[in-house]
């Protein structure tokens, strides 16, 4: 089986990937997300890859306070992605890290629990790049089982602290990743 550490790994792989898919001029295009343009988003996973290292070594978000706020990605945003997502693939590839303590803003949970939320992020917005830019939409179907299964018990929570859009319909017979980005409020 499969650690969760390593389904981050291969999230940020495909991410990683999309990234280095944005061209010049795509930067600025509006996502899935209403709220955010392609940059915008890519800085907000990669502020997130920023988060694990000091997170998975014991300091709690209060203790960070916004010194992760903004825009991280400057002149560069490849490459400021490439460093952060190098420095959370190398944190959660640490001894322990699913079993340590990890001080999130609401609560404390397992690095296990932070690597799957994680995940399930990258997942989904390195679908939302795709999308923008017009790049290749398939996503891993074994990340999308393991974003599903994670999500089942998270998806209430979710919603409910309006993380998330509506759970759009699907067609029957709809495929995993349909309905998988259809549970997160996007069509796919």
């Amino acid at each position: 089986m499969t650690a969760i550490t390593d389904h981050f790994r291969h999230a940020v792989d495909d991410m990683t990937a999309r990234v280095h898919g944005v061209g010049d001029d795509q930067w600025h295009r509006p996502t899935p997300c209403a709220d955010w343009d392609v940059r915008e988003l890519v800085n907000h996973v990669t502020v997130e890859n920023l988060w694990v290292p000091p997170l998975l070594a014991g300091l709690a978000v209060a203790d960070l306070g916004d010194v992760l706020a903004g825009d991280v990605l400057g002149a560069d945003p490849v490459a400021a992605w490439d460093a952060a997502a190098h420095k959370a693939v190398d944190a959660f590839a640490a001894p322990s890290a699913a079993d340590r303590t990890v001080h999130l803003s609401f609560g404390d949970v397992p690095g296990a629990e932070y690597a799957g939320e994680l995940v399930a992020d990258m997942v989904i917005h390195s679908w939302d790049v795709a999308h923008a830019t017009g790049g290749d939409e398939r996503l891993d179907p074994e990340l999308v089982d393991v974003v599903a299964a994670w999500f089942a018990g998270n998806e209430e929570a979710y919603r409910s602290g309006g993380l998330i859009g509506p759970h759009l319909p699907t067609r029957p017979g709809a495929d995993r990743q349909t309905r998988l980005l259809a549970a997160f409020g996007r069509q796919g």
